[in-house]
Parts: C-alpha cells; sequence; structure tokens
C-alpha cells in the first residue's frame, strides 16, 4: 500500500556555517565553511515522506524565478515528489540562516520571500481531495494552511507539524486530526502537552534524541525510545521525522507504529548534514529497525 501524501508548506535555500558557539547579542562569531543546499520544512518533509516513507507525495508551495528555486526542484524531483502545483511567485525563494555548533545543534533565521504567496487554487485542492493524509506546517500562511484541511475528503487525515511556534486560531484547531510538536511549541501552546488533547484528538511530542510520546484521546501514552546515533547536525530532522510519520500513516499504520518509523528515519537524519541531503532511504530505515512499507 503505497498512499498518496500530499505536503503544503515552505521551501528555502539554506544557507549553513559551522560555528564553535551560537554567537552572542552584539557578538561576531568566525565560523567555518558556508554550505548552501535546499530546505524549507514542507520542502523537507515533502521529500522525506517520498524518500524514506515511500509515499506517492505532492509537493504544494511557492518559488521565485531564480536559482534558487531550480536547486529545490531538482532535489524534489530526485526524491520522487511530483511537484507540477509548485508555484513561482514575484518574490525571491524562501532563505534560511543556520549556525550549527560543534555538537550538532542549530539556530535559524528564515526570510521568508515566496512562502507568503503560497496558495490553494483549485488544482491544489483537487490534488488534496486525492490524498490520504495533508501535512502542513507554519512556515506559510494560516489562512493556507485551513484552506488544505477544508480541501481534503473526510476519510483524510490533517497532521500539522506547529513550528515555527505561532498562536493558533480556534477554527484551524478545529480541523486538525493530529499535532505533531516539539517541547517547546507543547508549552508554548498548552503549557502541558496532554492539554493539547482537549484541541486535538491526537499529539505527538518529539524529544529529539530521547524519541517521541504518542498522547490519544481514550489511549495511555506510548513512549517510543531513541536510537543512539553520532550527531554530526540536526538540521531538517525533525522535518524527517514528520514526512515519514505522514507517509506510514497514508500506508495504513497505526499512530504508535508509524512515530517508531519516523523516530528511525528523524535518528538516522542526524548523523548527516544538511536537510533534504540527510533524509535516509527506506531501506536504511528498515535496516535500523523501522518497518518497511
Amino acid at each position: 500500500m503505497t498512499g498518496r501524501v500530499v505536503v503544503v508548506g515552505s521551501a528555502n535555500v539554506d544557507l549553513a556555517v559551522d560555528v564553535p558557539r551560537p554567537p552572542k547579542a552584539g557578538e561576531t562569531v568566525l565560523g567555518g565553511r558556508l554550505r548552501r543546499s535546499p530546505g524549507g520544512k514542507g520542502a523537507n518533509q515533502a521529500v522525506a515522506a517520498a524518500l524514506a516513507g515511500g509515499a506517492d507525495t505532492t509537493f504544494v508551495g511557492a518559488l521565485g524565478e531564480d536559482e534558487g528555486a531550480d536547486l529545490l526542484l531538482v532535489s524534489l524531483g530526485g526524491a520522487g515528489v511530483r511537484a507540477d502545483l509548485v508555484e513561482r511567485a514575484e518574490a525571491p525563494t524562501g532563505t534560511a540562516f543556520i549556525t550549527v555548533s560543534p555538537d550538532g545543534e542549530n539556530a535559524i533565521v528564515v526570510a521568508p520571500g515566496a512562502n507568503d504567496h503560497v496558495r490553494i487554487g483549485a488544482a491544489q485542492a483537487e490534488r488534496i481531495a486525492e490524498a490520504d493524509v495533508v501535512l502542513a506546517q507554519l512556515e506559510i500562511p494560516l489562512d493556507v494552511v485551513a484552506a488544505a484541511a477544508a480541501a481534503r475528503k473526510n476519510t483524510a487525515r490533517m497532521i500539522l507539524n506547529a513550528a515555527p511556534s505561532r498562536e493558533l486560531p480556534d477554527s484551524l484547531w478545529d480541523v486538525l486530526d493530529i499535532l505533531v510538536v516539539n517541547e517547546h511549541e507543547a508549552a508554548d501552546l498548552a503549557g502541558e502537552p496532554e492539554r493539547l488533547l482537549k484541541r486535538v484528538p491526537a499529539v505527538v511530542v518529539t524529544l529529539g534524541g530521547e524519541g517521541c510520546v504518542v498522547l490519544r484521546r481514550d489511549h495511555e501514552p506510548v513512549r517510543i525510545p531513541g536510537i543512539p546515533v553520532d550527531v554530526v547536525d540536526t538540521t531538517g530532522a525533525g522535518d524527517t521525522f514528520c514526512g515519514v510519520l505522514a507517509a506510514a500513516l497514508a500506508r495504513g499504520r497505526d499512530l504508535p507504529d508509524a512515530a517508531k518509523q519516523a523516530t528511525v528515519a528523524g535518528a538516522l537524519a542526524v548523523t548527516r548534514p544538511g536537510a533534504q541531503a540527510a533524509v535516509p532511504t527506506v531501506d536504511e530505515v528498515a535496516a535500523l529497525g523501522g518497518n518497511a512499507p
């Protein structure tokens, strides 16, 4: 069962530099070499759903008319993502500025650019209506996320990765099936992760190297342990998790099983530099203990 996933979200050119430590306010830190690579939470998650998750995946987003857009389209196509519904905007392709410390932790600032122009037109809505899972994040306008949720069929799941953290309107809470957040995002939204279940049927709280916790109404929490790996770069690891989670659900897996596969994929992603370039394959995920499609 392949499953169909539509990812509605951002696409950025990542500019990453290694630093001995994050700079303090007003401070300049001398870094290492500059790496330029395809990224953006939406595009990263689409690559993960297709490459590591094995799902039929469409990416809905917006790019500028520039060389950065070409970089992203090549990466999406190489991973098997359908990008025929990506639109071009009269704005530069989004850009993320990333510092990576020796322990692999990162700090990111995003200039949205074309991501502010993502929209759900007739063609995008038609493709969303064919999906088993629709996945979105918060690097695009909230009304676009709501429009994507409205376009899905009744049996499709709507997943929101609430990152970067921001306040959500009641109208958006009402259309969510699964919320994916890290500990900080959960605290921003509700204080305690369990309180989120009052607003959404299921919540997956990612814990970095410690794995994740699956919370569902009328179920006991399920803890998925992390997998010890040598960390190189954590950029995009959470996106890999989300993409694989969506793909596994689209193929009919239950939520804890999907979260286990996503945890394995996320662990593999941190062992390599970059975001989309670090996404593992289905076979690599299966070899480390994730369930094969």
